[in-house]
């Protein structure tokens, strides 16, 4: 049975520098990396080449912005550890194919995307991390559409807390494996 790691923080946190030298880690020196991210300007191309400067041979890339699972599935078999970076960009893949006129459904379809991606990582054989931002301590968004989208990141992170073996929170560079403390105090 798979293992569940998630890895949180805010924009810059640090959080997948983290996760990459965590990944490599427990894969001994190799990892699969599940990438979700979706190249539509400038920006996003450069975000993507700074992650992937970072990566050498010790990576093996599956490009993922729907359908992750079978991804997860897949890398399963052949690496003891896989990176999945990142959980929002993945949610907002989501968010721009999913219909917007129904909040309970849009939150029940969110539901079961993680749910999916859960089980995958359960059902394999490595250590899956997942790097995800947490967006619930900044303002409250001044549009529906952002606010939508805090609210889907805020039941992921839940709900991928809850079902991992350890939750590391990520600020300045550092990470506290914060499902650690809060037993403590349980």
């Amino acid at each position: 049975m798979g293992q569940i790691i998630l890895v949180t923080g805010g924009a810059r946190s640090g959080k997948s520098s983290f996760a990459e030298k965590l990944a490599l880690k427990i894969g001994g020196g190799r990892a699969a990396y599940i990438a979700t991210a979706q190249i539509f300007d400038d920006e996003m191309n450069f975000r993507v080449e700074v992650h992937r400067s970072r990566r050498g041979d010790n990576w093996t890339t599956f490009e993922a912005p729907f359908a992750a699972e079978e991804k997860i599935s897949v890398a399963g078999k052949n690496f003891g550890a896989i990176l999945f970076d990142c959980v929002t960009i993945y949610i907002s893949n989501f968010l721009c194919a999913a219909n917007l006129d129904n909040e309970k459904i849009l939150c029940d379809d969110l539901r079961g995307l993680i749910e999916k991606l859960i089980d995958a990582a359960k059902n394999s054989d490595a250590v899956t991390i997942f790097v995800s931002n947490e967006v619930g301590a900044g303002i409250v968004p001044e549009n529906k559409l952002a606010r939508r989208f805090r609210d889907l990141a805020g039941i992921a992170n839940q709900m991928l807390a809850a079902n991992s073996d350890k939750v590391f929170l990520t600020v300045a560079g550092l990470a506290v494996d914060i499902k650690k403390i809060s037993e403590v105090i349980e």
